[in-house]
């Protein structure tokens, strides 16, 4: 026997044969695989979908987790310190408090010293002084409405109801402590709505060369979770004996149940959609199974073994979740950043180490929903399913 392939051209049998040996060629496996995604399209597009929309949905969760708690506890130090130094017994702090601050709190850390003196005016009515560094203040209490931060030399910033005592028509005035006077221009006024309102505020070294009062207090934004804090507080406390360390409970409290009930509704959301999904592969599983029992009826009377259909079928499932966690993942990835900057008016970080975690799930998924089809497909008997039973 010969076979031709052009005009003028005879093959022999061996030389056919060793033509399609060397050949590449798909093997009966996978081409069996990529026939039974081609001919029900329908069902393996709407379980594709779902292990997509699961994939999706953890990449942006996962990815949000982190940024989410980090961007959460930045908006926090927006409203304030969330830890207060105060020295005990009405002393100053040691010269080198808010150095051993820093450095137990780490460089993010922001710490403003404050330093009070009960001042009179001309009139003889008292009225509170406090010395601080400016640049700090303002970076610490995002939240103080300020009309304009004193930038010169004797400039002021006065609270709303301390005005009315001082200079109720925004001109110079002059303040008394201990006998030493100085003369003060107004820069700006602050609004808090709390005692801020009834405080003069000035440059720390100004104050600390006209009262000679040292710092007394130093409120301190610190990051970190709650238990980092607290552990903080702690060295602290070893490294500044002479001085009272507590924390802002009402700051860090909210804190925490916000951060935690972001939390709980990230876990929650993913694992409804990842429970749907599952559902959704589940019911298109078992429909394959029951388009498809002929065709295993037909394997099986062809000799094909129990576990070479379990693992044919099985590698169905895994290839959907693979897929899916590939096209899911950039999904995922992309709407995490559009979260970030609707939400948090900045980006979120890709973090590509998640994507392991996110392949491993989705094919977890697939595989535990292809347990049941798996298990009629055991069931099918090729006698029965051939004779049309």
């Amino acid at each position: 026997m010969t076979t031709s392939t052009t005009p003028g051209t005879v093959l022999t049998p061996k030389q056919v044969a060793d033509r399609r040996a060397r050949a590449p060629h798909i093997s009966m496996f996978t081409r069996m695989i990529l026939r039974a995604a081609v001919l029900r399209r329908g069902r393996a597009a709407s379980a594709l979908l779902a292990m997509i929309v699961a994939a999706a949905v953890a990449t942006t969760m996962m990815n949000l987790y982190v940024d989410v708690q980090a961007k959460l506890r930045t908006e926090f130090r927006n409203y304030g310190a969330n830890v207060v130094i105060v020295a005990k017994d009405g002393q100053s702090l040691p010269a080198d408090a808010l150095a051993k601050v820093e450095s137990i709190l780490g460089a993010k850390t922001l710490a403003v010293p404050f330093s009070y003196a009960v001042a009179r005016t001309k009139d003889g009515q008292s009225v509170v002084v406090v010395g601080t560094d400016f640049t700090r203040a303002r970076q610490l209490n995002h939240w103080w409405k300020v009309s304009h931060w004193p930038d010169a030399q004797n400039e002021a910033l006065i609270g709303m109801r301390a005005a009315t005592v001082v200079s109720p028509n925004r001109q110079p005035f002059e303040l008394t402590f201990q006998g030493k006077a100085i003369q003060l221009a107004p820069a700006g006024m602050l609004q808090t709505g709390a005692g801020e309102d009834s405080r003069i505020y000035l440059n720390q070294s100004e104050f600390q060369n006209w009262t000679g009062v040292a710092p007394s207090t130093i409120e301190v934004a610190a990051n970190g979770t709650a238990a980092e804090i607290e552990t903080s507080i702690r060295q602290l406390a070893q490294l500044l004996p002479s001085t009272d360390i507590r924390p802002v409970r009402q700051i860090m409290e909210a804190e925490a149940n916000v951060l935690n009930k972001t939390r709980a509704t990230l876990y929650a959301s993913a694992t409804l959609v990842v429970l749907t999904s599952a559902l959704c592969v589940l019911a298109t599983l078992m429909g394959w199974v029951f388009d498809r029992r002929r065709d295993f009826a037909i394997m099986k009377a062809l000799g094909a073994s129990g576990r070479l259909l379990n693992g044919f079928f099985a590698a169905e499932a895994a290839a959907l979740g693979v897929v899916g966690a590939i096209v899911g993942f950039f999904i995922g990835t992309g709407v995490a950043i559009w979260i970030g900057r609707v939400n948090f008016h900045a980006p979120v970080v890709p973090r590509f180490s998640v994507f392991p975690y996110v392949l491993a799930g989705s094919v977890a998924v697939a595989l535990i929903s292809a347990i049941l089809p798996i298990e009629l497909l055991r069931r099918v008997q090729p006698a029965i399913i051939l004779r049309g039973e």
